[in-house]
């Protein structure tokens, strides 16, 4: 590999001993920034008697508490008079940033210009290792506001040397790809199905388009809908993990799993009940820690913060793509989640069996599954999906096809079905037919109505 396909070479292929001997260097500054900068921290070592120093390396972290999304709602106003974990003077926070607050009080961000330029280079290194190079043009589908992703992608963008085209939402005009030819856009796998069908409407086939590369960012997929999409536009897709909380990990192209910036933020996998770490290939919650560089400044500093988010490390070893940062699975939402007589399906599930194969000929691959009844007696499942003309749809094709993906994915749900206390319903609808599309904002597409 040439040093012109990485960022910052000299950190993304470094030898692993050495990139741990880094990382346990900013552990050590991380937790001394925390004490003397972050009065949640301070108030927590001086109740817990923790002394700072005592904080070495990366296996001591068990001895400082996970946080959530909630001690963050608990620790700010109106909870309390102040943002008790805002690490750095008013003179110093650059941005503010809110959760979407979808499951509450929505949870505050500070961000210094470290934090902003620590964002930037996690995307930066990200886009080149998928191939963006100075001349690239990127489409932004994501919104500029009050979320950082958008502001941190065109702010990634000026150190690769790409143009972007911050649309902001995919729903812009179809001249801007004929017009300025870009060659990839950031999205979600379900905007880009919507572009792809408006493209055609308007007489461009996806596929003969600008278009090189496609990047899936925000939400988890099934490698049955990247398929899908890869064959629409006949380009490479490639899925990136990012949040306000400070992750940003991207698949490489190898595609052998999603590359953490592992001298930025330390991700652990934990057991649910984190009290331990979990080996390599065993799946677990992701924490995460922010890392920082002896002197930098950082807004909102979070040490072993719980995501939500379940995944597992593929590999520690050196990548083909030359770099040595750990690359994990792809992360899915523990929030879209449920349980089925004690059987977990998560809406990664549904969108697996729905993009089959056989079914994407008459299906356009939008989708939405509901759950009824009661743990001790009869659960439905009931699978909507899209069709651009349901009449010539065969409901009885469509129907196995999507029942069998699912037990065959879930197998222990298999006699619960055959018992037919367990039922999968499956509804096709023309276009815009479905519940989602009367909902402003991200839909959840899994819902539990019990």
């Amino acid at each position: 590999m040439h040093a012109s396909e990485y960022l910052r070479p000299e950190i993304e292929t470094m030898n692993y001993p050495d990139l741990e001997a880094l990382i346990d260097e900013r552990i050590r500054y991380t937790i001394d920034y925390a004490a003397e900068h972050s009065p949640f921290y301070k108030k927590y070592f001086r109740e817990h008697n923790v002394t700072p120093g005592d904080i070495k390396s990366h296996e001591d972290l068990l001895e400082l508490p996970v946080i959530n999304g909630q001690v963050i709602r608990e620790n700010q106003p109106p909870v309390t008079q102040e943002f008790m974990l805002k690490s750095l003077d008013w003179k110093d926070v650059y941005t503010i940033h809110e959760t979407s607050g979808t499951s509450g009080t929505p949870k505050s961000f500070f961000l210094s210009w470290d934090d902003w330029k620590r964002y930037a280079e996690k995307y930066g290194r990200i886009f080149v290792s998928q191939g963006f190079s100075p001349g690239d043009k990127l489409i932004i589908c994501a919104s500029y506001g009050m979320n950082v992703g958008a502001n941190t992608m065109t702010l990634a963008a000026r150190e690769v040397g790409m143009s972007i085209i911050p649309t902001g939402k995919c729903t812009f005009p179809i001249r801007l790809i004929q017009s300025y030819k870009p060659t990839g856009i950031v999205g979600s796998v379900f905007k880009f199905l919507r572009l792809a069908r408006r493209m055609k409407t308007e007489g461009m086939d996806p596929a003969s388009s600008s278009l090189q590369r496609l990047v899936i960012g925000g939400e988890s997929f099934a490698d049955e809908s990247r398929k899908y999409v890869q064959e629409l536009y006949d380009c490479e897709v490639y899925n990136s993990y990012g949040s306000t909380e400070g992750t940003m990990c991207g698949e490489c192209k190898a595609l052998a799993g999603l590359h953490v910036p592992e001298d930025i933020v330390h991700l652990d996998i934990h057991d649910p009940r984190h009290q331990r770490f979990l080996p390599d290939g065993e799946e677990g919650h992701i924490v995460l820690t922010t890392l920082l560089k002896p002197g930098e400044k950082c807004g909102s500093l979070l040490i072993n913060y719980d995501t939500d988010d379940t995944t597992k490390v593929i590999s520690r070893s050196r990548c083909s793509c030359g770099r040595t940062h750990m690359r994990i699975k792809n992360p899915w939402r523990e929030t879209e989640t449920i349980q089925i007589f004690e059987v977990p399906i998560n809406r990664i599930d549904i969108e697996r069996a729905v993009f089959q194969p056989e079914n994407l000929p008459s299906l356009t691959g939008e989708y939405e599954a509901f759950v009824y009844g009661e743990e001790e007696n009869e659960i439905t499942l009931r699978i909507s999906v899209e069709a651009e003309d349901k009449d010539a749809c065969s409901i009885h094709d469509i129907s196995d096809t999507i029942i069998n993906s699912i037990l065959k994915n879930k197998p222990k749900l298999a006699g619960s079905y055959d018992e037919g206390v367990f039922q999968i319903l499956i509804h096709i609808t023309g276009p815009g037919g479905l519940e989602l599309h009367q909902i402003r904002g991200r839909p959840k597409r899994l819902i539990d109505r019990r």
